[in-house]
């Protein structure tokens, strides 16, 4: 099974234009909010038409605006799990998962069945009002699966939960969707929801996608800023290549990089664990003053700014584990060094 999706999309001012293929996998739409992945999924469930381009599942066009195809959604096989569940509020759990079997002659076996495998038997005859989140997110996933859909679109699924819970059904809707045949889109914000569940990433920044990129590529070379910025990269600094360095004038410095950068490098980025005090001889080493201390839950954070740089010029963040900082002898300033193969290179 595989889904294709090139469309463009204009609401307002906004802009819409992604363009993706996925497998029998789960892929994640990775971006901040408000960047048009709901909007993404809404145009593959036929919730929302596309101003053109095409969408195709397993070899059926859902969406063509050149062939003037526009299927509706119950005719797409598309589950959608909505970030509020979309419930039947006057329904019970049993007749919610009910109005969603295709074969009307197994329908009470198929409710059976799944009531059963998200422990919704006890709650099977109350209304959604009366159920926890974690029950709601249950019965909306089972109304889904019972459905037989060829592709299941994920939007936020846990933004409505607490921490903890938002752990345990992590889990469970991982299981429950390890069998899935067919492709599984998980949109979300957070970089360690979709590392922990997904393989591969497109990125969404401002209505625009990015090419897909397996996750281990997406945290070692981001490419972008705005993907750097997805992954957890805390710093950032105007950059100028010149042949194997890369000047940065806001900082003072000038660091070098693994071999020669390209000219379209606007921007160096260096992740916080990546930024150490230097050892003797290190490359990459420059002085700094330690501007602010911040005590974690489990690290240090130091926010340090290099001695040659601007007065408006972000600082430095460098993450420590509290015994390392606990051992600099020197709290007020120090030298730090970032190694040349942990600089991210970024276009715009």
């Amino acid at each position: 099974m595989a889904l294709s999706v090139d469309i463009r999309k204009t609401l307002g001012d906004f802009h819409l234009e992604v363009r993706f293929d996925a497998g029998d996998e789960m892929l994640a739409l990775l971006g901040a909010s408000g960047c048009g992945k709901s909007v993404t999924l809404k145009c593959i469930a036929g919730i929302l038409t596309p101003d053109e381009g095409h969408i195709e599942l397993d070899g059926v066009a859902l969406y063509d605006s050149a062939a003037r195809i526009n299927l509706p959604p119950q005719r797409r096989q598309v589950g959608y799990l909505f970030q509020q569940y979309a419930l039947f509020p006057n329904m019970t759990v049993r007749q919610n998962i009910a109005a969603a079997v295709r074969d009307k002659a197994r329908r009470k076996s198929e409710v059976a069945e799944k009531l059963h495998q998200f422990q919704l038997e006890a709650v099977a005859d109350q209304k959604p009002g009366q159920l926890s989140g974690g029950q709601q997110q249950r019965c909306a996933l089972a109304r889904i699966l019972v459905s037989e859909p060829r592709a299941i679109l994920l939007d936020e699924p846990f933004s409505a939960l607490d921490s903890y819970l938002k752990y345990q059904l992590e889990l469970e809707l991982a299981d429950t969707l390890e069998g899935f045949p067919g492709t599984v889109l998980w949109v979300s914000h957070d970089r360690g929801e979709v590392f922990r569940n997904c393989r591969r990433v497109c990125v969404v920044d401002r209505g625009r996608s990015q090419p897909v990129t397996t996750l281990e590529e997406l945290f070692r070379s981001p490419g972008t800023e705005a993907a750097a910025r997805l992954s957890g990269c805390k710093n950032y600094a105007q950059a100028v290549p010149q042949g194997d360095t890369v000047v940065l004038p806001e900082w003072g410095i000038t660091l070098c990089c693994p071999g020669p950068v390209d000219p379209s490098v606007r921007c160096m980025g260096v992740r916080a664990h990546h930024v150490h005090p230097a050892a003797p001889g290190e490359v990459n080493a420059f002085p700094c003053a330690v501007e602010r201390v911040i005590e974690d839950v489990f690290s240090t954070i130091v926010l340090l700014r290099p001695e040659g740089a601007a007065q408006d010029a972000p600082l430095l963040r460098m993450e420590l584990g509290k015994e390392d900082w606990q051992a600099v002898p020197d709290k007020g300033c120090l030298t730090a060094a970032i190694p040349p193969n942990a600089i991210l290179l970024l276009r715009s």
